[in-house]
């Protein structure tokens, strides 16, 4: 067993464990970390607490201290200085005429780098502005290219069902989500109707998903052969929420549409496999 502290950087960023030694920092208490950019300040997200030791997370780097009022005055100072450096990449960007969005500056805590992200349709040679850049600030300067979702993230928004959208507001990791939850789910596979702000598939398809899999253990899946008490047919539709399914059944040379609750049909042979849509690639992270 080993003593952590889960820190987060950002809000819904991802948490990061640390060693608090003699510390007991509160939750919701800003701190001062060690991390490989340097030092950090964060709010504890998880108090203290033993844990099994986990290769991810091993080995640990130390909380220095709570975060003091000359702490928190200098990050508030950083904030403002991040606003400064955003207008001036900015100018440098159309300086150079770079095909390429600028999305978030992000100065460190001791201010010993400047990390500007950004968005483009492919790679830039962003070589000048980097020198252009480290010229004017005369620190270390790091350009890092994000995906769209992590653009979004950063930005916020509103979603389709009208909420601030879940990456900005508590989801602190992007999960794989594919056309197949979608039809698992009975839902459109139309993109327009199930891509959110970013363009990507939406990634509440990941929330229900484990409750559908579980249920499709006992209710046929569309395209399933089953028998039925008034004969055998095809599963045309399922409903999982109110545990039933539409079966085409046949009847002598005719077929006709019926509905059965899933405990009242038994399985013949299962859906046809077909290649499922391969899932969307982890967002950059």
């Amino acid at each position: 067993m080993v003593k952590v502290v889960g820190v987060r950087f950002k809000k819904a960023g991802k948490v990061y464990y640390f060693d608090p030694g003699a510390l007991e920092p509160a939750k919701d208490e800003p701190v001062i970390v060690e991390t490989v950019r340097g030092l950090e300040i964060g709010r504890v997200v998880i108090p203290c607490r033993e844990m099994e030791e986990n290769e991810k997370f091993m080995p640990l780097s130390p909380v220095i201290r709570i975060a003091t009022p000359a702490d928190l005055a200098q990050d508030e100072s950083n904030s403002e200085k991040e606003k400064e450096a955003f207008r001036i990449c900015e100018e440098k960007i159309a300086k150079h005429k770079l095909l390429m969005k600028l999305i978030d500056v992000e100065y460190t805590f001791d201010n010993n780098k400047i990390i500007f992200s950004f968005v483009a349709d492919g790679r830039i040679d962003f070589r000048d502005l980097v020198k252009d850049l480290a010229s004017v600030f005369r620190t270390r300067i790091e350009l890092r290219q994000i995906g769209v979702r992590d653009e979004t993230k950063t930005i916020g928004g509103l979603g389709v069902c009208g909420r601030k959208i879940c990456c900005t507001d508590f989801l602190s990791e992007f999960t794989p989500v594919s056309v197949k939850m979608a039809k698992d789910q009975s839902l459109s596979t139309n993109p327009q109707k199930i891509s959110g702000a970013c363009g990507k598939l939406i990634c509440c398809l990941n929330y229900e998903q484990a409750a559908y899999e579980e249920a499709y253990k006992t209710i046929p899946r569309v395209g399933s052969y089953v028998q039925t008490p008034e004969g055998r047919g095809t599963v045309v539709e399922s409903n999982v929420v109110s545990e039933k399914v539409k079966v085409r059944v046949e009847k002598d040379d005719t077929t006709a549409l019926s509905v059965f609750a899933a405990g009242e049909v038994k399985m013949i042979r299962p859906q046809a496999k077909k290649q499922e849509a391969a899932a969307e690639p982890e967002t950059e992270q």
